[in-house]
This record gives C-alpha cells, structure tokens and sequence, in this order.
C-alpha cells in the first residue's frame, strides 16, 4: 500500500483552531439579562512575535535589518493597552542575546546592519502600540561566491506546520532549513521530504531535531538521504512539542541563492503573485498532502487579463507526491501571477506550491522563489524598500471576477522624511505592476510599504528589491500578507468589578 502525507495532528489541530477561532468571533454574542444582545469590537492585538533565521554563512555577507509598526490598524477602537508608544526588542539567538534593533514608536522604521558570517538567528517580541502588524525584513547581500546574490526574507511568526514546495536535494544544490525556538522551552521537530514517487526514506534518527530553548539550528536537507537526488522536493516541518519559525536557504550553482518562504496553508485555489517582466525561467512545483488528487488549471494574471500558458494548461497532483512544470518564460515581458484553481469546482483538493523564479542569462543569472500566499485582507506590510531606478517594483493581483481598490502607503525612511500614499485600482483577472511605487518625500534610506484593502475582492501583492551587481540582477520577492493585527473581543455581558469601600 503506498504511503500518503496526510495532513499532520498539528496541522488539522491548526486548521481547527482557525475555524473556531473565526465561529467564535461572528457568532452572536450571547444576550445580556436585559434579553439584548451584545456588540463586540475590534481591537488592537497587544502582544506579537517574530523569529528571523541566521543570515548567511559568507564572510563577506552585508545584512540589513528594518523593522517598522504601522499606525492605528484598520477598524480598530482606541484602547488604554493598545495607545502609547509600546516597547519592542530584537535579540539574538544567542547566549548573550544582545538587542539588533529597538524600535521606539509606529510609523517610524528603524534600520540596522551586520558583516559576515556571524550575524546570529534573531527572536524578539512587540507589546502595546508597537505590536500590531509589526514586521521585520531582513536583507543580505553577497557579491561573490557560490553563495552570491540578493537574500531576502520577512521575518516569521512561529508555528507549528510548515510547508516549502520547491526544495531540492540534487548536486549543486545546497537546501538549508534554519529553525529558530523562541520560548523556553525544548522544541522537538519533524522534518519530512516527498519527491516525485512520494515520501522520501531518511537516514534512522535524522529527520527529528531538538531545539534547545532561544536558540537556532540549521539542516542540511540533503543529508536527510544522502542517496537520493531529486530536483524539486516538498518539504514538511511540523513540531511535536513547543513552536519554532522556519524558513529555508536556497543555493545552486550558476543562479546564486535566496530564501524560501513557506507556502500559505493548504488549499483548494491558490494564488503565487508578482513574477518579474523580464523573468528567463520559471518553474511551478506544487504539492498535494492529503489522500485524494489534484487537477489543477493553470492561469497567468497579466495587466490585460488571465490566460492560460500554452502547453501547460493543467497539472494533474497525484496525493503525496510532488510535482513540477517548467513554464520557461511564461511572463513574456510582462509581470505577472500564476492563478491555480480546480478544473472542477466541485472537487476542490487543497494543495501547497512555489515557484523558482530566474532572472538573467549565461554566467549573470539569479535565482527567487514566490511562495502560494494569502490574501493582503485589510492591511499587510513588506519593509526595506528602497529607491532608485526599479530598485522595487510593488505588484498587486485581483484573481477574483471584481475589481478591488487598494491604498498603498510608503512609510517615512529610516533617516527621516514624511509618509507618500496613493489609491490604485486593479482590473478583476489581473496584475497590476507598480513601478516606481510611492516613496517617502524629503527622506533617506529605506522605508516600508504598506498596503490596504479599501473595495472590491481579495487581492494578493508582492514586491521585488533588485539590488544589481556588475550586471547580475540580484533579487528578492517578498509577499503581502494579511498583518492581523486586530482582533474582535466581545464586551462583557455583565459589569463583574467589586465595588470598593
């Protein structure tokens, strides 16, 4: 009997949470003693964390860190916990944890550097007003070497269940999953690789790692089966005690190296937004967990609308077993987002996915990947932009069938400046390439962009930094999701205070 990867108990415990978390926050609330009912509000989130991986493991590697808190979130009431200034630290995961950044207030990014290879893991917590939709992104930058090329990464909340399509284990790969523990506790990983035939066998005892409390490890994936060369690899990280932040380093020879983000959860449609113009190869590897298969229509949202590439129309995901089509220069010069959906409707089977994105030719290619991403909701931050002729380039996407309105908000920079905003309005089946997006007037350095969901269906965006080196376009895709930063608290039925005398 062939095995399967089903949906872990983490990942079904999650998914479960998720549902009765969201039951629990639109269902009516219940009456009062009076027979009426009673309102809930939405309220800032007091308290958020973020685990970023060790940097990079060059000597010459120049790190920046930007971490910035938008203002008021969107719909949220003013509350005495969620006003002030609020407090927030980034540490490294070490033993003598010393402080990398520490922002003082929201709407002002703060920005900090590291060289070489000893730049640490970082873990760090953000309480009152500096907590929601606080965002952190980490950048790195190397010239030479194997490893060379643009790194970027927005720093994780940590979690229980991970998923990376698009992971290899071949020569001239080199795949390092870094998993960071911020509590104090021991956190006991599992980490699983499915090829095209299916599970992949590890090596006795490999495949499970302790994390010892605020601290950071990193594995070689390819060790996990020293026998086994595969080009595309799903990779699974659950976790049977504690929560860790994980995300994975990619590096192959000739096309430089980046990060991989994890994939949105699983799902039955999925949305992988904003492959570059001028993008050479791109290659979808897709994932379908549980116990039934997937047919998947592929489409490409371009600025004129969606259409499907030729030849690679559909993809047929046998359950448990990873999947790959080579969709070449799909993009044609110009941007856009790879739509999957179910060809029926009715048989709707969730599915994870990635795309290894390259751009250049010859000896002056560089490698990104876009993960599956949710949706931008009512507002969601990327930081360390920066200016100069297609340094960003912002992409937004309505897959839907209406059209959607978004603002897009530039912070100040990280030495000063005042905040820029604009409305744009995006086609339905469409993406949108902005280029130059807004920037902070009068100010240097970098800055944040934030985007927000104002009419219209959901929409999914990402941004591209290119940060070129002796005419290698070193890149970095980073996506837009929803910061989540308000939560619904229902007002009490009953006054419960005990008078004093």
């Amino acid at each position: 009997m062939k095995q399967r990867a089903p949906l872990t108990l983490a990942a079904v415990t999650a998914a479960l949470a998720a549902v009765t978390g969201i039951a629990s926050l639109t269902a009516p609330a219940a009456p009062a003693a009076d027979g009426k009912k009673t309102a809930a509000a939405r309220m800032p989130v007091e308290r958020s964390t973020l685990v970023c991986p060790a940097p990079s493991s060059s000597d010459i590697a120049d790190t920046a860190y930007t971490s910035y808190t938008p203002g008021a979130a969107p719909g949220a009431k003013a509350d005495a916990k969620g006003t002030g200034k609020g407090a927030a630290r980034l540490l490294g995961a070490t033993k003598e944890a010393k402080a990398v950044l520490e922002p003082k207030e929201p709407g002002k990014p703060v920005g900090a550097t590291s060289s070489g290879s000893e730049a640490p893991a970082l873990m760090g917590t953000a309480e009152g007003a500096l907590a929601p939709g606080w965002t952190v992104q980490q950048t790195t930058k190397v010239a030479v070497g194997r490893a060379r090329g643009v790194l970027g990464t927005a720093c994780g909340v940590p979690g229980t269940d991970f998923w990376f399509p698009a992971v290899g284990t071949s020569k001239g790969r080199e795949d390092y999953v870094h998993l960071t523990n911020p509590d104090d506790t021991a956190a006991e990983v599992d980490v699983k690789l499915f090829g095209p035939e299916g599970p992949v066998k590890a090596e006795p005892g490999r495949d499970r790692i302790t994390i010892a409390p605020k601290s950071s490890q990193r594995l070689l994936l390819s060790t996990l089966a020293p026998d086994t060369q595969l080009a595309d690899v799903t990779a699974h990280v659950t976790t049977r005690s504690g929560r860790i932040g994980a995300s994975v380093q990619v590096a192959e020879d000739g096309v430089g190296t980046d990060w991989l983000a994890p994939s949105t959860d699983p799902a039955g449609s999925l949305v992988l937004p904003g492959i570059p113009s001028d993008a050479t190869s791109v290659r979808l590897v897709a994932f379908a967990p549980g116990e039934e298969d997937a047919d998947l229509s592929i489409r490409l949202a371009g600025p004129g609308g969606s259409l499907s590439p030729a030849g690679s129309e559909a993809l047929h995901l046998k359950a448990g077993m990873t999947a790959s089509v080579d969709l070449k220069d799909v993009t044609r010069g110009e941007a856009g987002s790879l739509l999957l959906a179910p060809t029926d409707a009715k048989k709707a089977v969730p599915v994870v996915a990635a795309l290894r994105v390259v751009r250049g030719s010859g000896a002056k290619q560089e490698l990104g990947f876009i993960p599956a991403s949710g949706p931008v909701g009512a507002r969601a931050t990327v930081a360390d932009n920066r200016t100069g002729e297609n340094a960003t380039v912002l992409y937004v996407t309505a897959p839907g069938k209406d059209d959607a309105k978004v603002r897009v908000t530039a912070s100040p920079g990280t030495e000063g400046g005042e905040p820029e905003s604009k409305e744009i309005q995006v086609k339905a089946g469409t993406t949108l390439a902005v280029s130059p997006p807004p920037a902070p007037s009068g100010g240097k350095g970098s800055y944040a962009l934030t985007l927000e969901t104002l009419s219209g269906g959901p929409v999914h965006a990402s941004r591209t930094l290119t940060l070129p080196h002796e005419g290698i376009p070193m890149f970095t895709v980073q996506p837009f999701t929803d910061d989540r930063s308000t939560v619904l608290v229902p007002k009490a039925v009953q006054d419960l205070s005990v008078p004093t005398e």
